[in-house]
């Protein structure tokens, strides 16, 4: 959120001479690195824990980010946005080798929720803190001050985290057959269900990066707010979701608990988190500011039911313990295409027409698209078997 924030600000957009289509690919570019990554990255974290790949790449983006502030042309800052993506790759397959590890896949709704509690509050406070600092100081201040703070973190991480020892590991990796699992990519890409989970974390993520991008630029060129009022409510989209998908995430543990029949619990969240979500074309096309902003809150925190059981449905219950770190990897790299597309794509749509309105309707078939997905690919029987 920091870099669309400065997306906005006219001597940024200056200092680089960006287009819409300038400002397309800045987006886009964090992604291109992190899609590359990921899948390297769920290798290391299956084969060496979280602990110290997390300290290093963490080190590496913070620094990354904050040197975007002495770039001086438009090739310098994507270098830095792409050295920020391949450092962020470590994390999701990180978190979920954990989570997997530690909490029961069928009832992982909530700890899921915690996790994506954090993930949407980032941006829900970057957001207003960005504005913040660009109006205040200038948009180099705010690169270097962010970036930087971020390193204070490393200290409580590499005294307090602790990973599993390495013979807990590798013993972890082997099945009671004795022999070292084994789930070549290859495999993997063949399986019917994990194909599927690609389509639905694309579509789910097509919509929260386009928020993430391009949102501060819809708030303020199309809907005339100021830097600051544009950050308070790209703070209530992003706490919105935050909130709702640790609620619905413990919500159906609840339910799961209750009643059983976790795979259409799951799925229900899902499908009435993108009905939801879909109404972001309700406010593109609103004629009122007041109206558009409502829908705005609305569509971003009501995806927020699907949230936490998307990861669990995906993720969590159908997913080998010894191939989560692989699958997890190649499950976001979609997650990184997305990342990809979605800010291209808008920024084509916005050159192509002058308006907001034709890249949200895009988002609507994309959520479309998605949620036919988690209804007939999504099947249990279709879920991959541990490797052997």
């Amino acid at each position: 959120m920091s870099v669309s924030s400065a997306l906005t600000d006219p001597a940024f957009k200056a200092h680089f001479a960006l287009s819409d289509i300038d400002r397309g690919w800045v987006n886009s570019a964090f992604f291109w690195s992190y899609a590359v990554m990921q899948m390297p990255m769920g290798w290391v974290v299956d084969r060496f824990g979280v602990k110290w790949p997390y300290a290093i790449s963490f080190a590496l983006w913070c620094a990354a980010s904050a040197m975007i502030g002495l770039m001086t042309t438009l090739a310098g800052l994507i270098v830095m946005r792409l050295l920020v993506g391949a450092a962020e790759a470590v994390v999701v397959p990180g978190t979920y080798r954990w989570i997997r590890g530690n909490f029961d896949p069928d009832r992982s709704g909530a700890a899921l929720g915690f996790y994506a509690l954090g993930t949407k509050f980032g941006p829900a406070l970057s957001a207003p803190l960005a504005a913040w600092f660009i109006t205040a100081l200038d948009w180099r201040w705010m690169f270097a001050l962010t970036g930087l703070t971020g390193l204070v973190w490393l200290l409580p991480w590499v005294a307090l985290a602790r990973d599993a020892p390495p013979s807990d590991r590798r013993a972890d990796a082997v099945p009671r057959g004795g022999h070292e699992a084994s789930a070549p990519i290859v495999s993997i890409l063949a399986n019917r269900f994990i194909l599927g989970t690609l389509v639905v974390y694309f579509c789910y993520n097509y919509f929260v990066f386009f928020c993430m991008t391009w949102m501060p630029a819809y708030l303020v060129e199309q809907r005339g707010l100021s830097l600051e009022r544009m950050g308070i409510y790209a703070f209530a989209s992003f706490a919105g979701i935050a909130l709702v998908a640790f609620a619905s995430g413990w919500a159906a543990d609840e339910l799961v608990r209750r009643f059983g029949r976790a795979v259409a619990i799951r799925k229900g969240f899902v499908l009435a988190g993108f009905a939801c979500a879909a109404t972001t074309l309700i406010g593109a096309r609103a004629e009122d500011v007041q109206t558009a902003l409502f829908w705005n809150v609305v569509s971003l925190s009501g995806l927020g039911l699907a949230t936490a059981n998307n990861l669990a449905l995906c993720s969590m219950m159908m997913i080998p313990q010894p191939i989560i770190g692989r699958v997890k990897g190649v499950q976001n790299t979609a997650v990184a295409i997305a990342g990809i597309v979605a800010p291209l794509v808008t920024g084509w749509l916005l050159h192509l027409t002058g308006s907001f309105v034709a890249p949200m309707a895009a988002i609507v078939v994309f959520l479309a698209l998605g949620a036919a997905t988690v209804l007939f690919i999504l099947r249990p029987e279709w879920a991959p078997d541990a490797p052997a």
